[in-house]
C-alpha cells in the first residue's frame, strides 16, 4: 500500500468521524429543541384554559357585586392580554397581570359570604387553583428544558452547528415573586369584632 493510498484512506477516515461528530451534535440539538417546544405547549395549554374560566369566574361574582365595574374591567382586560400574548415573556407578562387582577377579584369576593360559600364560586376557585399548581409544575419543566438547550447551542462545537441551523436561545417564562402563588380566598366566615374591654379602675394608692 502506498503512501498516497494511506493519506486518502486517513483523510477519509477524519472526515467520516466529523461528519458522525457533526450528525450527532445536530440530532441532539434537535431533540433538545423539540423538548423544549413540547415543554412550551404544555405551558400554554393550561394558560388557554385559565383564561377560559375567567369569564365564568367574573359572571358569578357580578352576581353579588354588580357595581364593582372597575375590578371586572381589569380582569377582562388581563385575559384578553394573555390571549392575544405571544411567545414566553409575553405569556408570562400577561399570566402575572391576571393573576393580580384575580387577586382583586377575590378580595371583592371576600366581602360577600354568601357568594364565597356558593358551590359554583368555590368549583371555580378550585379549578383555577388546580390549574395554576399545574402551571407552576409546567413552567418548572419548560425552564429546566430552556436552561438545557440554550446552553447547548453556546457551547464549542455545538455553537458553530447551532449557528449555521440558525437556532436562537429560547425565552423563560417568569413568574413574579408574589404571583407564584395561586390566588387563594378564604372561605371561612369572617369573625366578628369583639367589643373593648372595659376600662380598669384606678387603684388607691397604699400607704
Amino acid at each position: 500500500m502506498t503512501a498516497g493510498v494511506i493519506v486518502i484512506i486517513v483523510v477519509v477516515a477524519i472526515v467520516v468521524l466529523m461528519g458522525l461528530m457533526l450528525l450527532g451534535i445536530y440530532n441532539g440539538l434537535i431533540r433538545a429543541r423539540v423538548r423544549t417546544q413540547e415543554a412550551w405547549s404544555g405551558i400554554d395549554v393550561q394558560l388557554k384554559k385559565r383564561a377560559d374560566l375567567v369569564p365564568n369566574l367574573v359572571e358569578t361574582v357580578r352576581g353579588y357585586a354588580a357595581h364593582e365595574r372597575g375590578t371586572f374591567e381589569a380582569v377582562t382586560n388581563a385575559r384578553a392580554m394573555l390571549q392575544n400574548a405571544q411567545g414566553p415573556a409575553e405569556s408570562a407578562a400577561a399570566n402575572n397581570q391576571l393573576t393580580q387582577a384575580l387577586r382583586s377579584l377575590f378580595a371583592v369576593a371576600e366581602a360577600y359570604p354568601q357568594l364565597r360559600a356558593s358551590e359554583n364560586f368555590m368549583a371555580l376557585q378550585s379549578q383555577l387553583s388546580d390549574i395554576e399548581e399545574k402551571i407552576a409544575y409546567a413552567r418548572q419543566f419548560y425552564n429546566t428544558n430552556v436552561s438545557n438547550f440554550n446552553q447547548r447551542i453556546q457551547v464549542i462545537p455545538n455553537v458553530f452547528v447551532a449557528n449555521m441551523m440558525g437556532m436562537k436561545p429560547f425565552e423563560f417564562f417568569e413568574a413574579e415573586e408574589e404571583a407564584r402563588e395561586a390566588p387563594q380566598v378564604s372561605f371561612q366566615a369572617p369573625q366578628p369584632p369583639q367589643p373593648p374591654e372595659p376600662p380598669q379602675a384606678p387603684q388607691a394608692p397604699t400607704q
